[in-house]
């Protein structure tokens, strides 16, 4: 069993009698839900954050060890792995903390190295990427109608690609970072973003319907935000840059009352989480 001080940010899977997660101790599991006893053990070369997706028997899942996994669901015996980029300097280009969406023997998933992969199921072939210029793409993303949908974090955009061959359809920019995935329903998406809002696309226009803001960001956005929107990072020059600026940016987004969690939709009312410490259902 995993050590209690282990984290672990992976949300599990349900199949066949067995539940999967990853684990910060690098390792991916599958344990028995009625006895809770290990079936198997999958070692990575890193932490495990991203949620495993299962498809006819197998388990994908990514590793900040900059590899993407598909593994026998019964027997935890690698299929194959993918890999991506990586980043020997500062390890902040690299690793899979998006979970994958599994269509049409297609599996799609975000990487910190700022592609979006679409990758073939059965041999892990990479049918194409997209390249989003140094921006995470750490949301999972969703796919309907021979289009998939994804966000991004330093580009602050929402992006529309073609299924086929990976060509944008549109793009939406946001003010801020957007660790959400996004939600589908009817003819919208819903996704989250750090400064506190949730914007609602239209997808049969690619325009923003709406947007809305937590009660955070609607008290703090004068302090926090420029004239543009956008969160204002300014800080004390004479102080140390790197983690200064992280440090300001951390406590700004908290403040806004940022959305990392993913919209739910449910009978007319999505759900939506934020920092601020608050539940939110809008019609």
């Amino acid at each position: 069993m995993p050590d209690p001080f282990d984290v672990f940010l992976s949300s599990p899977a349900v199949w066949q009698h067995t539940v999967y997660f990853g684990s910060s101790d690098g390792n991916i599991y599958a344990l028995d839900v009625a006895a809770g006893h290990v079936r198997w053990t999958f070692h990575t070369g890193d932490v495990v954050h991203a949620s495993p997706a299962i498809a006819n028997g197998v388990v994908y899942i990514g590793s900040w060890d900059s590899y993407f996994y598909a593994l026998d669901a019964v027997t935890g015996i690698l299929k194959w792995r993918f890999k991506g980029g990586v980043d020997p300097d500062i390890h902040n280009q690299v690793g899979f903390q998006s979970s994958a969406a599994i269509v049409d023997g297609v599996v799609y998933v975000g990487c910190r190295d700022a592609q979006l992969y679409a990758l073939d199921a059965q041999t892990g072939r990479k049918k194409w990427s997209f390249d989003n210029k140094g921006s995470w793409v750490v949301g999972s993303p969703a796919v309907r109608d021979g289009r998939v949908y994804f966000a991004t974090s330093d580009s602050h955009r929402i992006w529309a690609l073609d299924t086929t061959a990976g060509k944008p359809v549109f793009e939406i920019p946001t003010r801020a970072f957007s660790f959400s995935s996004p939600a589908l329903a009817q003819t919208w998406l819903y996704v989250g973003n750090w400064d506190g809002t949730v914007a609602a696309v239209d997808l049969t226009t690619g325009n923003v319907g709406w947007t809305w803001a937590t009660a955070a960001s609607r008290a703090h956005a004068a302090q926090y935000t420029q004239k543009d929107g956008t969160i204002n990072f300014d800080t004390d020059p004479n102080v140390e840059p790197f983690y200064d600026i992280m440090l300001t940016r951390i406590d700004r987004e908290y403040a806004l009352g940022g959305i990392a969690a993913s919209p739910v939709l449910s009978n007319g009312v999505l759900y939506v989480a934020s920092v601020d410490g608050n539940l939110y259902a809008l019609k």
